[in-house]
């Protein structure tokens, strides 16, 4: 009688294995464990190699001492995409292998498209798809004008990750994209595509072919409702950077790397998606400001921090008389908690009274995290500025934290933040008071330090 087939668990989360249920894991999380039966076909052996088998290849040989151990330096090759090589700290690593997240059409494949043809101009590429048809990648080449290199571009739909291989080996590729994890298969994992331990054994065998092979490959990877990767969360250590892809409400794309392990994580790229692709944003200050030449209530600019990244933005308010029982807060961009609790500093204060429709917005649709408070200067005199009808000039920069107590907080960063508004020609900049540093002054701008909102409104009004 032939013996059963074993059945393991494994953790969607996390990818750890269980011979039994069990209610929660290891990691923490809840009902994430999933039946599946290991492969009848793969020997003993093959099993134990696997198991042994290190993410960058094969493993053993003993102990070495680390004076016996060649050193190389990471090679990295520009991509002439200006924020991508930006993001990975001077561009591309040869041999690494990255992974892109995003949610569906913040991008993804229309960067990598460019990212590809660029790369077939150096050495052989190869694009695999196996999401959409041949005829889709080429239409998608041709729509965005992409440049490439037609006798080193290499075109594959295909699922195997076992034939994805060989093709990288038969056409001695150096370059390549997957398109995605979650719908590649490997002979050497039972489940459907997607499934934890698909992914696990699919992104282990690229990364070690990549790795023995010097072959840099994009990998792109799905994300849950969570905006998290799909899949174990061993996908995430496997490879050597995690790229993510952030959507605004308008054209605006944020690219950050949540991972790399040949740079910096502190870089964000900025892109605008348009027609003819993602399109690096070297200066992200000129999308962010309206450009308007006109004075007029209710506008301020303020500088915030993305990364490493100093960008210039314009804040606008706009208040009515309201016609309903109760007045409107409608906020773009900007945390509504957060608005609330500036109005009611206001009320406390400044004893203001707002009984007026209320709506604020954020030029060139990027959206503020909550925990950028050093906005909250900009904001409360945006709000003043539209309610008593009086202009802040558009050369004027306000920046600074804003307490309960109606006192002025320091931000993190205050000089280079000052120097990058100096640097667009703004002539006066209001900064907390304890942000006040000597190395401010001789930059061509009037530094102004402030400690509670009461002072900040009469220097201002």
């Amino acid at each position: 009688m032939a013996k059963a087939a074993k059945v393991e668990f494994v953790c969607t989360e996390c990818g750890m294995n269980y011979q039994r249920w069990q209610g929660q894991c290891r990691c923490g999380a809840w009902n994430t464990l999933a039946e599946f039966k290991p492969s009848a076909g793969q020997s003993k052996k093959s099993s134990v190699r696997a198991s042994v088998a290190g993410y960058a290849g094969g493993i053993g040989g003993g102990s070495k001492k680390i004076n016996d151990i060649a050193t190389s330096e990471a090679e990295k090759q520009l991509t002439e995409i200006g924020e991508l090589d930006r993001v990975l700290s001077g561009g591309v690593t040869t041999g690494s292998v990255n992974i892109i997240s995003g949610d569906p059409g913040a991008g993804k494949t229309t960067l990598l498209s460019d990212l590809v043809a660029r790369m077939s101009q150096r050495m052989p590429s190869l694009y695999c798809t196996a999401e959409e048809s041949l005829s889709q990648f080429k239409n998608r080449v041709n729509r965005l004008k992409l440049n490439y290199n037609a006798d080193e571009l290499y075109l594959l739909s295909e699922t195997s990750v076992e034939t994805i291989i060989e093709e990288l080996d038969k056409n001695k590729i150096k370059f390549a994209v997957i398109d995605s994890i979650q719908a590649v298969v490997t002979d050497t994992a039972n489940g459907s595509p997607g499934s934890p331990s698909q992914v696990k054994s699919a992104a282990q065998a690229l990364t070690q072919y990549c790795k023995q092979n010097d072959v840099t490959m994009f990998i792109i990877a799905h994300v849950n409702k969570n905006n998290e990767i799909a899949g174990p969360q061993t996908l995430v250590h496997i490879v050597d950077a995690l790229l993510h892809i952030d959507t605004n409400d308008g054209q605006i794309r944020t690219l950050r790397a949540n991972k790399n392990r040949f740079g910096d994580i502190d870089t964000v790229g900025i892109f605008k998606m348009c027609e003819r692709g993602m399109l690096s944003v070297d200066n992200p200050s000129e999308i962010f400001l309206s450009g308007s030449t006109t004075d007029s209530p209710g506008s301020t600019i303020t500088c915030i921090r993305k990364g490493n990244r100093n960008l210039l933005l314009e804040i606008q308010c706009l208040t009515t008389e309201t016609e309903a029982e109760f007045p409107q807060r409608v906020c773009v961009g900007l945390n509504m908690n957060r608005i609330k609790m500036l109005t009611g500093i206001l009320r406390k204060h400044t004893k203001t009274k707002i009984f007026h429709d209320t709506f604020f917005n954020i030029v060139g649709g990027l959206r503020i995290d909550e925990t950028e408070t050093c906005i909250d200067l900009a904001l409360v005199t945006a709000l003043l500025s539209s309610l008593n009808e009086f202009v802040v000039p558009r050369t004027t920069c306000i920046m600074g934290e804003l307490s309960l107590n109606g006192d002025v907080r320091p931000i993190d960063s205050g000089v280079p933040r000052v120097k990058e508004a100096a640097q667009h020609g703004f002539t006066e900049i209001f900064i907390p008071f304890r942000n006040y540093h000597k190395s401010m002054e001789g930059l061509g701008a009037k530094i102004t330090p402030v400690k509670t909102v009461h002072e900040l409104l009469s220097l201002i009004n």
